[in-house]
């Protein structure tokens, strides 16, 4: 099962502190109060959705330092994608797993799988036996249709508006945070069902 995904900053945004990230969306499945432990299970409701962002907040800043040095190792130089090149962008984009370890931040142990696009981390946070090809597969696809249908590399792009085609994108891709097995057939249909939904 998925735990979340998230989209959030890689490159540096004026108003943070180096090496900080800004989360744009963040979904987290499943029943939260398997995540909390102990004393976590007694707080009230603002106190467990501040811990669930700060959880978030601690993948998107490990992502990031991740990326970064991903960035640094390969050298490439960042060159900024226009509108429609949204596919070459996603070509290009640095990926990588990264192992969370017991504690940072869930109680057991997680994989994060994430796709460094232009300035922007398409994250996905799995169970450590989930089938990581797939995750990888549905990450891209996901990542796909965020960058072709709702424009997100181009300048003014506001991933906050756009949360509930994002929600619409992840109900039909990642239903309650399962992985999907698609066969050629229901992908199609499913593209053409997304395809229209976005067009509204």
């Amino acid at each position: 099962m998925v735990q979340c995904f998230l989209i959030h900053t890689v490159n540096p945004v004026s108003t943070l502190a180096p090496g900080e990230s800004r989360v744009l969306y963040s979904r987290v499945f499943g029943p939260e109060e398997g995540a909390l432990t102990g004393a976590d299970s007694e707080l009230g409701p603002e106190q467990k959705r501040l811990l669930r962002n700060e959880k978030v907040a601690v993948v998107a800043r490990q992502v990031h330092s991740a990326v970064t040095q991903s960035r640094e190792a390969s050298g490439r130089v960042l060159v900024e994608t226009v509108l429609g090149e949204e596919l070459v962008a996603l070509q290009e984009a640095d990926s990588g797993v990264q192992r969370l370890g017991s504690g940072e931040p869930w109680a057991g142990e997680r994989s994060a799988l994430w796709l460094g696009v232009q300035s922007l981390a398409f994250t996905l946070v799995t169970e450590p036996h989930e089938n990581l090809l797939l995750a990888e597969g549905t990450l891209k696809n996901i990542t796909r249709h965020c960058l072709e249908h709702l424009r997100m590399l181009g300048t003014g792009s506001e991933v906050l508006l756009k949360s509930d085609r994002i929600d619409v994108l992840l109900h039909r891709l990642l239903p309650h945070g399962q992985l999907l097995f698609l066969n050629h057939r229901f992908t199609q249909s499913l593209e053409k069902e997304l395809a229209n939904y976005m067009a509204q």
